[in-house]
């Protein structure tokens, strides 16, 4: 009895089996070790029939990367953070994937939260959710009203930040929304209008706020008078509303929309008031989403390169992560261009 007793209690010391190891992944797959480490870290030079033959291995045998042995092996996890807001605006999640494209292409995954509000607090504690998983740095895209004094980070963690407000604290990404600005009044003021009105953006949004100072500098510099702005919330149902105002008032013969998306639900708005676009009112958008050359008349917008923004935040991020660069007082400056469609025209004439 002594003895039965004995060799239960040495079944339930005895170690448990080690799980299936690489080299088990790889014989399954039909393929080397090193190619399985390469899926592993999400490499994107494996043909995706290969990785996906892989990765079927992978979960056949419930197989899991030792994510903490990479790290001691290659000095990285090959993961980042990122935070973002509102994914449903065409800015962020533009942003967002541009980033995550950029990311897989140099071998790292991403990992996103979406936070409910840019309140310092809500950015925080999204910041300490991730820092603790296993993340080589951190992407935030537009800490909107965070500022560097408020935003709780942990210390020596790499990150990069996709606002102006926070360089020399932190590597900062932004495209230029005040030249964007500029040369959308410029545009519409050089056509004849003798003033631009504004469909501005949410104020707590900072790109919303350099666009519209820009757009009020651009109308002071010029002579021109600065009327009310009218505002919306990025949406295009905002848009339309704002419209209907702007449709109202017979002085209005040109409008810098701080988006494309409120663009859209003024031309609606305005063509529901009888003004035609562009014969009584000239339009202007912001951002070049790809529905901007889809409307009618197709309009004219300041591009945003997207795509820019998401190569430069992973860079300037690596950087400090595989070379140890201090980068705090680097702030890039990605560079918009005005694309001039149909939306715009010389005012009516008298």
């Amino acid at each position: 009895m002594n003895e039965s007793r004995g060799s239960s209690e040495a079944r339930r010391r005895r170690p448990a089996p080690p799980g299936p190891s690489m080299t088990d992944v790889a014989a399954l797959a039909g393929v080397s070790a090193q190619t399985v480490s390469r899926v592993a870290r999400d490499e994107p030079t494996v043909r995706h029939e290969t990785a996906s033959r892989v990765r079927a291995a992978m979960a056949q045998l419930g197989y899991t990367p030792n994510r903490a042995a990479r790290a001691l092996r290659y000095g990285h996890y090959g993961t980042v953070g990122m935070i973002a807001h509102r994914l449903a605006r065409t800015g962020e999640s533009r942003t967002v994937e541009a980033v995550v494209e950029a990311a897989q292409a140099e071998g790292y995954t991403v990992t996103l939260v979406d936070i409910a509000s840019p309140a310092p607090h809500d950015v925080s504690a999204a910041v300490a959710r991730l820092s603790h998983q296993d993340i080589d740095g951190l992407i935030i895209v537009r800490a909107e009203s965070a500022t560097p004094d408020t935003l709780a980070l942990p210390p020596h963690l790499p990150v990069v930040v996709s606002d102006s407000r926070f360089v020399g604290h932190h590597p900062a990404v932004a495209a230029d929304q005040a030249g964007g600005a500029r040369a959308a009044v410029g545009h519409l003021l050089e056509l004849g209008h003798r003033t631009v009105h504004h469909l501005a953006g949410p104020q707590d949004s900072t790109p919303a706020r350099q666009r519209e100072e820009a757009w009020r500098a651009a109308l002071a510099e010029a002579g021109a008078a600065v009327v009310p702005a009218v505002r919306g919330d990025w949406s295009a149902a905002s848009g339309y509303d704002a419209g209907t105002v702007l449709a109202a008032d017979p002085e209005v013969t040109a409008v810098f929309a701080a988006n494309d998306q409120m663009a859209a639900g003024l031309v609606r708005a305005l063509h529901e008031a009888g003004r035609a676009v562009p014969g009584d009112v000239s339009v202007v958008g912001f951002d070049g989403i790809e529905l901007s050359a889809q409307l009618w008349p197709p309009l004219t917008t300041v591009e945003q390169d997207f795509g820019e923004i998401g190569r430069r935040l992973v860079d300037l991020l690596l950087r400090q992560v595989r070379d140890g660069e201090n980068l705090a007082d680097t702030h890039a400056v990605v560079p918009v261009r005005l694309v001039e469609r149909e939306s715009t025209a010389p005012p009516p004439a008298g």
